[in-house]
C-alpha cells in the first residue's frame, strides 16, 4: 500500500490558505498541512488598515475561510507553531515544540515582517505596529480615545492608518523621510494629490525627516522574476498573496505555471478609492497623463485616471473614484510593457473609450 502524498504549506496566510484551497480545487486528495505561528486562522490584511481599523467592518470579515472550511476540506491547521528549520534531504520541516513533519511537496508562504523601530523609547506602551490582526485589535482599541497620533512612514498603510486616526478624531502627524507621500511609487505629480487630500482632512506632514537611530538595511523580502516586466520585483500587496498562492499550488502539482499577473493594489482613504496596476521605478517614466479632473475641492472628491508613460508606452495606470476600468487599464499596461505605444492625446481624452486605445 502506497502512503498518500503529503503537501506542507508553511505560512497560514492568505497565500497559504489560497494554495490549500487550490490544491483541493485541482483534485489533490492527499494530506495538506497548513502551519502558521499566528494563533488566528488565515486572514486577509487589507481590512486591517481599511474597514476594520475604521470601525466600519466586523473583525470576522478579514478571515479567508469560515471556521469549518478547513475540516470540511481536510486541511490540517497547525496554528501557534513556528517552523524553525528545513531538512531538504530528509524532506522534513522542523517545528518549535513539536516533532518534525514529513513532506512530499513544500510551499513556503511566510510573507514578510514589519520593521521594528530600534530607537530609545520604542518599547513604550503607546508605540504600535500594524501587520497582524492582533496589531489591528490593539490599534483600534486605542484610536477612539487617542488625541494625538504620529504615523511613521507615508506609504499606503501609513496613509490608511492616518485616515483611520482622523476618522476617529485624533490630531495626526505623518513623518516621512521622502519629500512627499508615495513619491517613489507615484512620482511627484500624483504624490502631491495625496498630500493635498490628507492636508484637506487635517493631517500634518513632516517630510525629509527620519526617526533617529532607525535605518533600513538590505532588501530581505521575497522577489520574483516577472516575465511581463523582464525584471525581478517585489509586490507587497494583497493581490500577490491571493493569486500567488494559487499559482504556487499548481506548481506543487507539477503543472507548468507562468505567473505574469500585472502588479495591482488598491486603497481607500477618506472618500477617495483608488486602484493601481503596473510597475514604475523612480525616474523610470517620462511623465504622467491625466484623464479627468484631478483637483481636490471642498466636498467634492476627485475623479480621474492617471497613466505613467515612457516613450508613448503605458507602464502603469491608476483609477481614482472611477470604476470598472481596471481590465482596460491592465490591458494598456500589458501592451506598454510589450513595447506597444498609444496615442497620448487620445489617452487623455475622456470621450475616447479606453478599450479603443488598446493596441
Amino acid at each position: 500500500m502506497v502512503d498518500s502524498p503529503v503537501h506542507v504549506i508553511v505560512g497560514a496566510s492568505l497565500a497559504g490558505a489560497k494554495a490549500a484551497e487550490e490544491l483541493r480545487t485541482a483534485g489533490f486528495a492527499g494530506r495538506i498541512l497548513l502551519i502558521g505561528e499566528d494563533t488566528e486562522r488565515p486572514y486577509e490584511r487589507p481590512p486591517l488598515s481599511k474597514g476594520y481599523l475604521l470601525g466600519a467592518d466586523p473583525r470576522d470579515k478579514a478571515y479567508v475561510h469560515e471556521p469549518d472550511w478547513y475540516d470540511t476540506f481536510g486541511v490540517e491547521l497547525l496554528l501557534g507553531v513556528r517552523a524553525t528549520g528545513l531538512d531538504r534531504a530528509a524532506h522534513t520541516v522542523l517545528l518549535s515544540g513539536r516533532d518534525p513533519v514529513h513532506y512530499d511537496k513544500l510551499l513556503l508562504a511566510t510573507g514578510s515582517r514589519v520593521r521594528r523601530l530600534d530607537v530609545p523609547g520604542a518599547d513604550l506602551p503607546g508605540v504600535r505596529y500594524l501587520r497582524t490582526l492582533p496589531d489591528a485589535d490593539a490599534l483600534l482599541a486605542d484610536l477612539p480615545t487617542a488625541r494625538r497620533v504620529v504615523v511613521v512612514g507615508a506609504g499606503w498603510i501609513g496613509l490608511e492608518a492616518a485616515a483611520a486616526a482622523r476618522h476617529h478624531g485624533a490630531d495626526v502627524t505623518v513623518v516621512e523621510v521622502d519629500r512627499a507621500p508615495l513619491r517613489r511609487i507615484l512620482g511627484d505629480d500624483v504624490a502631491a494629490l495625496f498630500a493635498a487630500l490628507h492636508r484637506a482632512h487635517g493631517v500634518t506632514f513632516r517630510f525629509d525627516v527620519g526617526v533617529r537611530g532607525f535605518r533600513a538595511d538590505g532588501e530581505g523580502v521575497a522577489a520574483l522574476a516577472h516575465p511581463l516586466l523582464g525584471k525581478r520585483i517585489r509586490v507587497e500587496h494583497w493581490s500577490n498573496a491571493l493569486n500567488g498562492g494559487k499559482a504556487a499550488a499548481r506548481a506543487m502539482l507539477g503543472e507548468p505555471v507562468t505567473y505574469d499577473r500585472v502588479p495591482y493594489f488598491f486603497t481607500d482613504q477618506y472618500d477617495l478609492g483608488m486602484e493601481y496596476a503596473g510597475w514604475v521605478e523612480p525616474g523610470g517614466y517620462d511623465h504622467v497623463v491625466f484623464r479627468g479632473d484631478a483637483t481636490i475641492r471642498d466636498g467634492a472628491p476627485p475623479q480621474f485616471l492617471a497613466f505613467w508613460v515612457s516613450a508613448g508606452r503605458v507602464l502603469a495606470g491608476m483609477n481614482v473614484n472611477v470604476w470598472d476600468v481596471q481590465n482596460d487599464i491592465q490591458a494598456l499596461v500589458r501592451a506598454g510593457w510589450a513595447g506597444r505605444e498609444v496615442d497620448l492625446a487620445r489617452l487623455a481624452d475622456p470621450s475616447v473609450p479606453l478599450h479603443a486605445l488598446i493596441p
